[in-house]
């Protein structure tokens, strides 16, 4: 489950900035093109905190949940 979860978020980190790229070129509202590309931001890192392994080697998405 928690593979299906970190795919569908980085997909939505791959969509959101073309999304903020195709509505800044249509004259979308300013603001609503920094908050799509700072929420990708935000999941980017999000994604990253689970995968990246800690300095006990591994990575928290990898352990067992409780």
């Amino acid at each position: 489950m928690q593979d299906i979860a970190l795919s569908l978020t980085m997909l939505m980190v791959i969509a959101l900035p073309i999304g903020a790229f195709v509505l800044w070129t249509r004259g979308g509202t300013t603001k609503q093109v920094v908050l799509m590309l700072v929420l990708a931001v935000i999941m980017a890192l999000n994604v990253a905190i689970w995968v990246i392994p800690t300095s006990s080697g591994t990575a928290p998405v990898k352990q067992e949940l409780r």
